[in-house]
């Protein structure tokens, strides 16, 4: 992948960048956490009270993914995801001290990860797969932590001394992060090992990525994650990291699970439940007419749940339906070829192509008018 070019710091200034950030975060960090994330909560309401165009942006993405969801509910939802954000920030600047090999079981239950674990037994490669719903940080931190070996791509940041710093704390803790510009590189090698490598997977891939469903509307996908299953012929791990809520988690939803801390949830901060959504194993996709399709279909259907489970943690300024098939450019409706693919599909029901299909002609008109 070609590096993209920044504006870079001078050299002579990023030590003193750093040193300012990390007192920033330092400072961030004095308080207990209950109390930096209510600060967060309203900082978060008064930013989204000005952003009125991006506000606009989230409320709109809400109405694609729920169009039933009266407007009242969808600016309650909103508003939501705007502290869930600012929260996550606290979070992340929290994650070190708070979530250790003592400590982790105080703020994370351990949900339904049956389906995952004879893959992350096994010793062999896998791809682990989530969106930006919920902590996306958080899922790799704490499976690392538990003693699976742990990839994650990310893109370093553009101020080398605090870049140094992130992977360092998340090495500690047996998270290794892999420069998304060297990741081809890399990749041959890691599987070899058998390494488990993350990856988030909700971006918009552009005009050239693999288009799927995802809410009954054509998605860009990057093709990437398909490509390495089928290459390397690796399970793709589905997995979230969901903030407990007092409405949606009491205190008897924790019975059996791991975390003696969260018996007695009552609304605390910090805390989350793990759940594996979906694995996609190589016998699934071996006899699929176009396994590649079927692969970024069936993880975008699984990035679609999470985000169904709480919607209020999605990141929906992302625009995952900004770019459009060649079809849509052209004012035409969904090829039959395309149609038929996707009717294909196990979970798909004629309602959800037909919604697929209102969704086609509304798009195309719309570029057409453009």
């Amino acid at each position: 992948m070609k590096r993209k070019r920044t504006l870079a710091l001078p050299r002579w200034l990023q030590t003193p960048a750093y040193l300012a950030m990390r007192s920033l975060i330092a400072a961030a960090m004095t308080g207990d956490v209950e109390t930096d994330v209510r600060a967060a909560r309203i900082l978060a309401r008064r930013y989204a009270a000005l952003e009125k165009r991006r506000f606009r942006r989230t409320m709109d993405a809400l109405g694609v993914a729920f169009p039933d969801m009266p407007e009242d509910e969808r600016r309650g939802r909103a508003l939501d995801a705007y502290e869930h954000l600012f929260t996550l920030a606290v979070e992340v600047a929290h994650t070190p001290r708070l979530i250790t090999h003592d400590s982790w079981s105080n703020h994370v239950r351990l949900g339904d990860l049956a389906s995952a674990l004879p893959t992350l037994l096994s010793g062999g490669p896998a791809i682990l797969i989530t969106g930006h719903c919920g902590n996306w940080e958080l899922l790799g931190y704490v499976l690392a932590l538990l003693g699976f070996p742990m990839h994650a791509l990310y893109r370093p940041l553009d101020l080398p001394p605090l870049d140094a710093w992130v992977r360092r704390t998340r090495e500690r803790r047996g998270l290794m992060l892999i420069d998304k510009f060297e990741a081809v590189r890399q990749m041959p090698e890691l599987m070899r090992r058998g390494a488990h490598i993350g990856f988030i997977a909700d971006q918009n891939a552009g005009d050239r990525g693999l288009f799927v469903p995802f809410f009954n509307r054509m998605a860009s996908t990057y093709k990437t994650i398909g490509l390495m299953a089928m290459r390397y012929e690796v399970p793709v791990i589905c997995g979230q990291a969901r903030r407990l809520v007092p409405w949606r988690d009491g205190a008897d939803a924790a019975e059996g699970q791991s975390g003696a801390g969260l018996a007695s949830f009552r609304g605390e901060a910090f805390r989350y439940r793990l759940d594996v959504l979906d694995v996609i194993h190589p016998s699934d996709w071996k006899d699929q007419p176009d396994p590649l399709f079927y692969i970024s279909a069936r993880y975008r259907r699984a990035l679609e749940d999470m985000v169904r489970r709480a919607p209020e943690q999605n990141l929906w300024l992302h625009r995952y339906w900004k770019s459009r098939p060649r079809h849509e450019h052209l004012g035409r409706p969904l090829p039959g070829a395309m149609k038929e693919k996707i009717r294909a599909l196990p979970w798909i029901t004629e309602d959800d192509v037909a919604r697929i299909e209102e969704w086609t002609l509304r798009d195309a008109a719309a570029l057409q008018k453009a």
